[in-house]
């Protein structure tokens, strides 16, 4: 007959079990419940029995002794070692046998999206006409090879072909409707800029300087520091002086309030002012991702595209991203989500950002198709409209000048020799009518005289100028001009009360009222501004008067570079 209690067993311990293994030892006095099997440890004589728990605690109370025969401290040691290790035995023994459940381990979501590189968008397969498509083979593809970073969507395909296609406000947009950008969705892609260390490259169009500035973009990036890059100089009028372009954009950002580090005049075309931005980022980078910031079609993507072909001359690194760059177009809102560069060694990122549409530019009202007639190609030549063309000087008030089909200024009262020289694309036409027949003009001739819009069937749909301003312009000096005149999106109108050339003196206009006084139409909502001249073309550099300045205002004045 089985023994009922395992205190009857013989052990080969040859030592007391030690304090921390007397209550295993207990537990399974009272756990077990079948017949347990004799157990001998092959590393000691069987010679002595199993110490029940009430003989333990007398043994270790008990000396051990002293002398040349006690157990040294290796002996105690090895001895503490193979009792755990028949301890390891027993439980071995009376443990139930079966398989071992395993942890069911969770699955790992990745937060990664696979997004095209040309705009940034989320890839997809499901809609056609919407960022991001591209064909469910090419995706399983370019998925199964953990090529998907290399991929191309149906959008930036057709943009890069000259087709407009927009994602961003106004009249434009896709079929399908889903996933329509708008300027609240593009900042909240942008917040997180606020929380983070970055460096912000911040992007400016000097055509359109007040339309395309992002006047709170410091709500956006917080403390982070900001490099002002102006792009598109080389549109500027012929013999224009960068000295005074330069001053001038310091002076108008100083005005601003907003903090740069530095204002670089750059030509993503001809690579004017590239090197001094490269060697900026390197002295302020400090090993932190870089952001390129601006509001939409300020010529983001073209500036990245300058920016990592003059990197690569020198950088591997820089060498390779230049094969997958975002896509460059005249749409506004090409990019639609942030898209990372490798373009740095030694840590820190580029990121192409989507442009911020601003929905007082003229961008943001036009239709798609009419885009290019706003984006100035060549440089600019200034149309002259010569008031005193045709008619005498008391005949001067009462016209109207249109600049396409986008603007009409009403002329109240101006000097005789007043002179206006309208600044942008070329494609936009002048027409001069009686302001009597102003109203008239413009139903008739919307579409086919005054464009955009183009064509009869947009000119119906068209809202048409909604938006009237009245300027009344004070200016001291007849040797320079007034002031411009900016339409936010298009361009600028300077308004010089007496044409240089015709070298009046000042004695002649002393007792003048000094005072010029229109009406500007624009569609709604588009911005007028009404800001100190530009100085552009040879003229410029004559008239232009740097401003005198403290040196404290001289430290604290950002430096410009081209």
């Amino acid at each position: 007959m089985a023994p009922k209690i395992l205190s009857t067993f013989i052990s080969p311990l040859p030592l007391p079990l030690p304090h921390h293994l007397t209550n295993l030892h207990s537990r399974v006095l009272t756990v077990h419940k079948s017949p347990p099997r004799l157990i001998f440890c092959k590393s000691t004589p069987p010679h002595r029995p199993l110490i029940s728990p009430p003989e333990l605690a007398e043994s270790e109370s008990e000396s051990e002794g002293a002398g040349a025969a006690s157990p040294t401290r290796g002996d105690k040691f090895l001895y503490r070692q193979r009792s755990v290790e028949a301890a390891k035995l027993v439980m071995k023994e009376i443990q139930p046998k079966g398989p071992k459940k395993k942890r069911e381990k969770l699955p790992k979501v990745s937060s990664a999206v696979a997004s095209c590189y040309g705009c940034g968008a989320p890839l997809q397969t499901s809609e056609l006409d919407a960022p991001g498509y591209i064909d469910p083979d090419t995706y399983q593809l370019k998925k199964k090879h953990h090529q998907l970073r290399t991929v191309l969507c149906r959008r930036c395909r057709l943009l890069s072909h000259g087709h407009m296609i927009t994602a961003v406000g106004g009249n434009g947009g896709y079929s399908g409707g889903k996933q329509f950008v708008t300027a609240e969705e593009l900042r909240d892609k942008l917040s997180h800029l606020r929380h983070e260390k970055t460096l912000i490259i911040k992007l400016v169009d000097i055509v359109d300087f007040n339309g395309s500035f992002l006047s709170r973009v410091r709500d956006l990036v917080g403390a982070n520091p900001i490099i002002l890059v102006v792009t598109k100089v080389d549109l500027l009028p012929k013999g224009s002086d960068l000295n005074c372009i330069g001053d001038w954009v310091v002076e108008a950002t100083t005005k601003k309030k907003i903090n740069v580090l530095s204002v670089h005049l750059t030509s993503s075309k001809s690579l004017i002012g590239i090197a001094g931005v490269v060697s900026e980022i390197q002295k302020e980078k400090k090993g932190r991702d870089v952001y390129i910031l601006g509001s939409a079609n300020v010529g983001k993507s073209a500036f990245i595209s300058a920016l990592l072909r003059l990197m690569a001359e020198k950088d591997p690194i820089a060498a390779a991203a230049t094969r997958y760059k975002p896509v460059e177009s005249a749409v506004p809102g090409t990019t639609l989500g942030p898209i990372q560069i490798e373009a740095f060694p030694g840590g820190g990122k580029l990121y192409d950002t989507p442009g911020v549409h601003l929905h007082h530019r003229q961008a943001a009202v036009v239709y798609a198709e009419d885009l290019p007639a706003l984006a100035p190609q060549n440089r600019l030549r200034g149309q002259t409209f010569p008031v005193t063309s045709g008619a005498e000087p008391s005949c001067l008030n009462g016209f109207s000048v249109f600049w396409g089909g986008l603007v009409r200024i009403d002329i109240l009262k101006v000097l005789p020799e007043t002179n206006l020289t309208f600044y942008g694309p070329r494609g936009l036409q002048i027409h001069v009518v009686p302001t009597a027949k102003a109203d008239r003009f413009y139903q008739e001739n919307l579409g086919v005289l005054l464009t955009p819009p183009t064509g009869k069937d947009r000119a119906c749909n068209w809202k048409g100028l909604e938006t009237e301003r009245q300027l009344l312009i004070k200016f001291k000096d007849i040797d320079r001009p007034a002031c411009d005149v900016a339409i936010s999106g298009l361009g600028w109108i300077c308004v010089e009360p007496v044409k240089r050339s015709l070298g009046k003196s000042e004695l002649a206009y002393k007792e003048t009222p000094k005072e010029l006084h229109f009406s500007v139409h624009v569609p709604r909502p588009v911005e007028i501004f009404v800001r100190p001249p530009m100085p552009v073309g040879k003229a410029g550099a004559e008239w232009y008067q740097y401003q005198e300045l403290t040196e404290k205002e001289e430290e604290v004045r950002p430096n410009w570079n081209f």
